[in-house]
């Protein structure tokens, strides 16, 4: 798999969509090879091997634009795609914001290193090998009754962009990861948990028996949960989920959202959205970072930022569509899929913690839930409104206490923005970091 074969094809694409009539084109390249092994109960279940290649095409007639993907690159394929595509386009309605990335905003020159490839290629059996001992260190852990399976996967990819407005760049990475999933008890109160690692080297994850353990004593501690009581309570985050919330504010934060107003945080650019100490930062250069990119989905030029300061949101999150329709700069954030128009999405961002430790955050909770699992998808990203199944344990004179299951936790993401208090518990591996968050009288109610 080389990026010089989808940089060719992505190149004869624009100049074929040129010769077709188009006004403007662009066209990106994706190709990925990835191999997983999973067992359960010792036993080999899957081997999933996959390479799969691609190449989209978005092109421009005056205002008039569409998009197309196929996976043949051979010459006669990528002619039959452009003319498609222009073809396609002259019958498109007209789109007065749609247009490519000027000249003066594409990523030129060099970047920081990245370091998001690596050379290491395990092989199936070295990966059964590790999908094995997660299982082993899982079950292994008294009250682990079943299991639900280990795996461990390796993939690596490659992505293309070539724009008609002089555009030409790709990048490549890898990614390895570790997962079980077991469960503890005996029928009725049987409960699951898992644990999950990646990493963009392999020498980065963790040893396969401390990410098995992990899954089985998690699993352990939810045994025999206790009823909760309702009514609004101090809730804390634990850093297993708290990155969700940062996740809510990143997709309020998309230009796309704002001009729409279906954000939340529409009309609020100036407001106090979160309590003066939270800080919120992005870093597209950071090494070995899980969605770390020399460029974004158009081309422009990816930079650090700090994405809260002082309590406020420091700006929309645009792509070329949505920053000419609210008179805004490009900020590097645009994300592509296969085909179709640019979203936008952030890279590697981090909530950054406070001086005090979890044990202090809690100190002065009198009655409030530790929440450490998440379920369902209850927030309405129009009016910040929040409600999910969750799962945890109790905080009882400043203690975290018995397990609890089987309760609601809902608020406004707004409300609860404003009086969050972060710990300085955070992990910085995955793609969205954040330590232990809490807020302030959400609604619990129990099952």
């Amino acid at each position: 798999m080389h990026s010089g074969i989808l940089l060719d094809a992505a190149e004869a694409l624009v100049a074929a969509a040129r010769r077709h009539g188009a006004d403007a084109a662009e066209a990106i390249g994706r190709a990925s090879l990835s191999r997983g092994v999973a067992v359960r109960l010792g036993a080999l279940e899957d081997i999933d091997a996959s390479e799969n290649r691609e190449v989209g095409l978005r092109a421009f007639v005056g205002r008039r634009s569409a998009s197309v993907s196929a996976a043949d690159l051979s010459p006669a394929g990528l002619e039959e795609l452009a003319e498609r595509a222009v073809a396609m386009a002259r019958l498109a309605p007209e789109d007065p914001y749609a247009g490519l990335a000027p000249p003066g905003a594409l990523a030129r020159g060099s970047v920081p290193e990245l370091e998001i490839a690596d050379d290491a290629d395990p092989t199936p059996e070295q990966l059964r090998e590790r999908a094995l001992e997660i299982e082993d260190a899982a079950r292994a852990v008294p009250g682990v009754t079943n299991s639900e399976g280990g795996s461990a996967s390796a993939s690596r990819a490659h992505a293309v962009l070539v724009t008609s407005a002089g555009f030409a760049g790709h990048y490549g990475g890898t990614a390895y990861s570790l997962s079980a999933s077991v469960i503890a008890g005996e029928g009725a109160g049987m409960q699951r948990d898992h644990a999950m690692r990646s990493a963009r080297h392999l020498a980065d994850l963790p040893n396969p028996g401390e990410v098995g353990r992990l899954a089985g004593e998690r699993a352990v501690a939810r045994l025999s949960p206790a009823a909760i009581r309702g009514g609004a309570m101090p809730v804390v985050f634990d850093r297993r989920v708290s990155a969700s919330l940062v996740a809510h504010l990143l997709g309020a934060m998309g230009a796309p959202s704002i001009a729409r107003k279906s954000s939340f945080l529409a009309g609020r650019a100036d407001d106090a959205v979160f309590a003066p100490g939270i800080r919120i930062v992005e870093d597209p250069f950071k090494p070995r970072g899980m969605r770390s990119r020399p460029f974004d989905g158009e081309g422009v030029a990816c930079t650090p930022r700090t994405l809260v300061e002082g309590g406020r949101v420091t700006g929309w999150l645009t792509n070329v569509a949505s920053a000419a329709q609210l008179g805004l700069a490009l900020t590097g954030h645009a994300s592509r899929g296969g085909s179709g128009a640019p979203g936008v999405g952030a890279a590697n961002v981090d909530l950054l913690g406070a001086d005090e430790t979890l044990e202090e955050m809690i100190a002065d909770i009198a009655d409030g839930i530790l929440v450490d699992y998440l379920i369902g998808q209850g927030v309405n990203p129009v009016t910040g409104d929040y409600s999910r199944g969750a799962a945890g344990r109790r905080i009882v004179n400043g203690r975290i206490g018995e397990p609890v299951a089987g309760f609601t936790i809902a608020g406004n993401l707004l409300a609860m923005f404003s009086g969050m208090r972060a710990a300085n518990d955070r992990e910085t591996w995955r793609a969205i970091n954040a330590p232990s968050l809490r807020i302030e009288g959400m609604t619990v109610a129990g099952g």
